[in-house]
């Protein structure tokens, strides 16, 4: 009975997230194309910036590895913590909750708004499923990564490239 209980939620979490999708009209997100043609999320900074900000203000684990090789983004004492930029929100969500499963921690989303205005739906969604499904969700915007004209401190970071 457990197990027909676990699997039960697993497939309302997908049902939720096939009925938001299809019922919240989607924000163009710029596109860049490859010189082989393939388009691309066009973002100003890597998301790995964006971690490395939240992760070190929370006094977190970048990259923690677990057992079976998936990386949870940031590990703090209290959340597994999944990061993603506002278009890829379904795939925080599942991501977040598997963490939390394999780490025992709670699962968190921290969602990557570079404009809020458009990102913001995504926010929205995420935050639906969060309130059904037990898990915390923060956004973060560019100002976290303490600009100094367009560059963040990170130096891997695609801004200064």
């Amino acid at each position: 009975m457990v197990f027909m209980k676990v699997n039960l939620k697993k497939i309302i979490l997908f049902l939720s997230l096939i009925i938001t999708i299809s019922a919240t009209p989607v924000f163009a997100v710029e596109y860049g194309k490859t010189q082989k043609g393939f388009k691309y999320p066009k973002h100003a900074h890597y998301e790995s910036s964006y971690q490395h900000a939240w992760c070190k203000a929370h006094n977190g684990v970048e990259e923690y590895e677990n057992n079976d090789f998936t990386r949870v983004d940031c590990l703090t004492n209290t959340h597994a913590v999944e990061f993603d930029f506002a278009n890829k929100w379904a795939e925080s969500v599942g991501q977040a909750e598997y963490y939390a499963l394999k780490t025992g921690k709670r699962g968190k989303v921290v969602l990557i708004l570079e404009d809020s205005k458009k990102d913001f739906v995504y926010l929205y969604r995420v935050k639906k499923l969060a309130e059904k499904h037990n898990f915390d969700v923060e956004f973060i915007t560019p100002e976290i990564l303490n600009l100094k004209d367009g560059k963040c401190p990170y130096f891997d970071c695609k801004c200064h490239k």
